[in-house]
């Protein structure tokens, strides 16, 4: 098998699974928000059964058995504690905790109607609230055995002949005590389910959302691996003629033709230039890359490697002005990365590009974070490269393979820990702002090289 398309299997195998264990670290997040809802629920129906038991008791003057009752509100708090505590210990919250979750509050309803009237009691219908929720929140097959479970505890009641003393009285319209509490149960049935629905849809919506952003990350990360062998390849074609350019031009300078002629040497100094050039390029790339070619990484500061990286694109691209300002104040070891020598400089010289006499680099540290900003005063972005910015091809320069080389830096920041953002300046120009967390490349004390 071709060892390029093994290694392209393998990462994106890699990328698949981490999107996977991504997805459950979402899902799990989303159970933990939703079991929260539940119980924030159950609270409000502590205070609604203890409100209506007192009303019912002391107000309209129904015998209740208080003691079997409250005992159950007692009951239905202490489940709730135990479910706060269940969620402060950092427990995963899957379909079995919901299922379990949404069954006591079923049974403990039940039982506080058996106490009240059973099948008779208006406040019956609480059960469909239950019955939304689990549809929201439970895989199917949990949803329909809730279904028969609620189903059962209302043909219980129905068969333990309950009654409860108020009368229907249909008749009496809102003067009926029994078509009031059908209201009430009516009215607190929409509002719980609007309020509470809306926030557990929210959930899943904030759920959805961050999945398809990690499947478009992964997809991405697949592009820059398809690149990446790509660049690899073509590198290690492109040294062997590079070098034997340079050997062929370094014996130029010694043939007689041209010792005697200054524009000629001059010209051939220019054209080692730029093969060096090329030749540093390609280095990168196969450094980037894991291969052989170039240096290992060394040890440095964050000074000097700025102030190297800085110093060289300078030399190589001849900025008419370029103003350096480094307040990154007490400098620190950290490892030279070839990547992010890389992203600095394709930032630069995107900034070239658009504005040719006027730059400048400004280099802060905030918190644990190192913060590079490059300003121009070129024409600025265009709002739909803003909007998406970093994605591959997005670019306003009209031509083949535009907008990758800001696409590769932004993927290599985020493999860095950093992030790369863009705005336009209301003087005019643009900014390109790089925050890379210093966690990613610093060197501890007594640490190995």
């Amino acid at each position: 098998m071709d060892p390029f398309q093994n290694q392209s299997t393998l990462s994106r195998t890699t990328f698949l699974q981490a999107t996977d264990l991504g997805g459950l670290d979402d899902g799990n997040a989303t159970g933990r928000k939703n079991m929260l809802q539940l119980i924030q629920l159950r609270w409000i129906a502590v205070l609604g059964q203890v409100m209506t038991i007192l009303v019912a008791q002391f107000l309209l003057d129904l015998e209740l058995p208080l003691k079997h009752m409250l005992a159950l509100v007692l009951l239905l708090v202490l489940f709730n504690v135990g479910s706060m505590l269940f969620l402060r210990a950092g427990n995963p919250v899957s379909n079995t905790q919901l299922f379990v979750a949404l069954l006591a509050d079923v049974g403990i309803l039940t039982a506080q109607l058996h106490y009240s009237g059973g099948a008779s009691n208006p406040f019956i219908f609480l059960f469909l609230l239950q019955l939304t929720l689990a549809a929201v929140l439970l895989t199917p097959r949990s949803t329909w055995i809730m279904v028969g479970i609620t189903s059962a505890c209302f043909a219980w009641l129905a068969l333990s002949k309950q009654t409860l003393i108020l009368q229907p009285a249909h008749e009496q319209g809102l003067n009926s005590l029994y078509v009031v509490g059908m209201l009430l149960c009516f009215t607190l049935n929409a509002a719980l389910i609007m309020v509470f629905m809306t926030r557990i849809s929210r959930n899943l919506r904030m759920r959805d959302t961050h999945l398809a952003a990690m499947r478009q990350a992964a997809a991405e990360e697949e592009h820059i691996v398809r690149m990446g062998l790509l660049a690899s390849g073509a590198a290690h074609e492109l040294g062997t003629p590079l070098s034997t350019m340079a050997v062929i031009l370094g014996d130029w300078q010694h043939m007689l033709p041209f010792t005697k002629s200054p524009e000629l040497l001059q010209e051939i100094d220019e054209m080692q230039t730029q093969v060096m050039r090329c030749k540093a390029i390609v280095t990168g790339i196969l450094v980037s890359a894991g291969k052989t070619r170039g240096e290992s990484p060394t040890e440095t500061t964050v000074h000097k490697f700025l102030d190297q990286v800085l110093e060289q694109w300078r030399t190589l691209r001849q900025p008419r002005q370029m103003l350096y300002e480094n307040h990154f104040g007490q400098d620190m070891r950290i490892v030279s990365d070839s990547a992010l020598q890389q992203v600095i400089c394709n930032i630069l010289d995107n900034a070239l590009e658009a504005s040719p006499d006027w730059l400048r680099v400004e280099v802060i540290r905030k918190e644990d974070n190192l913060i590079l900003t490059v300003m121009d005063d070129g024409p600025g972005f265009a709002p739909d490269i803003l909007a998406h910015l970093g994605q591959p091809y997005n670019s306003n320069k009209g031509q083949p393979g535009g907008g990758l080389g800001l696409f590769l830096c932004v993927n290599v920041a985020r493999t860095l820990g950093g992030s790369i953002t863009a705005q336009n300046l209301l003087s005019g120009g643009a900014s390109v702002t790089l925050s890379l967390s210093l966690s990613a490349i610093k060197l501890e004390n007594g640490e190995d090289h």
